[in-house]
């Protein structure tokens, strides 16, 4: 277990008051050792504190005079001050097992830690929960939850995770709905596995046992080039078809019993079935966004401004745990979820001209999506730039995979002196999946929040000109 480390203090804050500096390593508060970010929040709301602190190899303390609730002023490394714990299922359908070797190691980190599902919205499996880890969600109010389900049936579902307690662990899921505590599920689906009447038969059993479920997303299982599983396959075009109709009768079934969908499909399914995206309305308050959930209709009603507020934490794929500033440290085994994308100097954009022409750098999945919405622009001045992904191959065509090298690629054929606008999702803390970082790209680009507001922005469009691109 390592002690929180500090990383930044807040001027004039308690904690400055009382002397507390980045480096100092907390080793208790008040006597008690925090685990985690959840109760080091617990912890430093208390007023009057007294911290236990290592700095330069000496221990000290220091009473800090504060009011209860009054924040402390502190930001440490790390969210996780005990280890993560790691899965331990095999899931043929895993990315993880897919990436190609030499990357930095905590890519190849699994977790199924319920604290990074709450916090970050990671997925648990809960094969690896405990009566412990209950009482501590239940007394704690840890919630939302988020919990993999892939299939209701025990063996199925044991056979997905190649794990003999994915036959029973979803006990779990049923004590955490007992006790009022919000879960969010999600279903891979894997062509020949856990589609097609298996895919029936897991709704039906999340109608008979789950129906508090708050949203179920179900997503295509991801295939890249390293897969060496020969059950993994892409879904033909009937197979996505027949998902996305599946899903459709049962938010029909889940309507009638409980008044609302529940259960929802992820752009992805549309895009591979060649069918429109549902209306706005129907995602419910797009509930699920951050796991693909209603994105493209988000994107649509934030730019063209029926939407007032950005769609909120924005959806990666390898980013795992961090600390409150969002930094990872040098020595993490793990990097932070859903925390800062680009670093503070990449957003401080330097636009070649602002009359100069606009490429919107995105994959091959965006580009169906961004496409319509800027011809509905009629802006000859903008375009969008499709980025095939030749680093990880197969299926993968989502903008968040997008890495340095097939973006370096791709603008080197591009013309010199352009804007080129690079969406935040493909960013970990201002690096790329394969570890290279915008500035090593061969033509400037300017980081953007991947939502409809910042691209509104970013293309200088005032709203009273889209009204009647709407």
């Amino acid at each position: 277990m390592s002690a929180p480390r500090v990383v930044a203090v807040a001027p004039e804050s308690p904690a400055a008051l009382a002397g507390v500096q980045v480096g100092d390593e907390v080793l208790s508060i008040d006597g008690q050792v925090p685990r985690d970010i959840i109760e080091w929040r617990f912890l430093v709301d208390e007023p009057d504190l007294m911290l236990e602190l290592r700095r330069g190899g000496l221990e000290l303390h220091l009473d800090i005079d504060k009011r209860a609730g009054e924040p402390l002023g502190v930001e440490v490394h790390s969210a996780l001050f005990d280890q993560v714990r790691t899965c331990d299922n095999h899931c043929e359908f895993c990315f993880i097992y897919q990436l190609p070797p030499g990357l930095r190691k905590s890519l190849y980190l699994k977790d199924d830690d319920y604290r990074l599902s709450f916090l970050y919205g990671n997925f648990t499996t809960l094969t690896r929960f405990t009566e412990a880890d209950l009482e501590r969600v239940v007394t704690e109010r840890l919630s939302p939850i988020h919990v993999s389900i892939h299939a209701t049936d025990p063996d199925v579902r044991s056979e997905m995770l190649r794990n003999r307690r994915g036959a029973t662990s979803l006990r779990w899921l049923r004590a955490l709905l007992d006790h009022g505590i919000e879960v969010h599920g999600q279903v891979v689906v894997c062509p020949g596995i856990n589609d097609a009447a298996v895919l029936d038969d897991t709704l039906a059993g999340v109608l008979d046992r789950f129906p508090e479920l708050a949203s179920l997303c179900v997503v295509p299982l991801g295939i890249s080039k390293f897969n060496t599983e020969p059950r993994m396959r892409p879904h033909t075009l009937a197979e996505a078809q027949t998902v996305v109709d599946t899903v459709e009768d049962w938010q029909g079934v889940f309507d009638a019993v409980l008044g609302r969908r529940l259960v929802f499909a992820s752009d992805e399914y549309y895009l591979l079935a060649a069918r429109p995206f549902p209306p706005a309305e129907s995602y419910e308050g797009f509930p699920m966004h951050e796991d693909g959930i209603g994105m493209a209709r988000t994107l649509e009603l934030e730019l063209f401004g029926d939407k007032p507020d950005a769609s909120g934490t924005q959806h990666g794929f390898f980013a795992w745990a961090d600390g409150a500033d969002g930094s990872a440290s040098a020595d993490a085994d793990y990097e932070p979820y859903r925390g800062p994308r680009a670093t503070a100097d990449q957003l401080l954009q330097v636009r070649p001209s602002r009359k100069a022409p606009i490429g919107i750098l995105t994959g091959p999945y965006g580009a169906q999506v961004l496409d319509p919405l800027v011809a509905r622009l009629d802006r000859r001045d903008v375009r969008v730039v499709t980025v095939d992904n030749e680093f990880f191959g197969g299926t993968t065509g989502v903008t968040g995979l997008m890495v340095g090298e097939d973006l370096a690629r791709t603008l080197q054929a591009e013309p010199e002196g352009h804007r080129y606008l690079l969406p935040d999702v493909c960013l970990s803390n201002g690096r790329f999946l394969d570890g290279r970082t915008p500035a090593d790209l061969p033509r400037p680009v300017e980081v953007i929040a991947t939502d409809g507001h910042a691209l509104r922005a970013a293309l200088d469009v005032p709203l009273r000109s889209l009204e009647g691109a709407r």
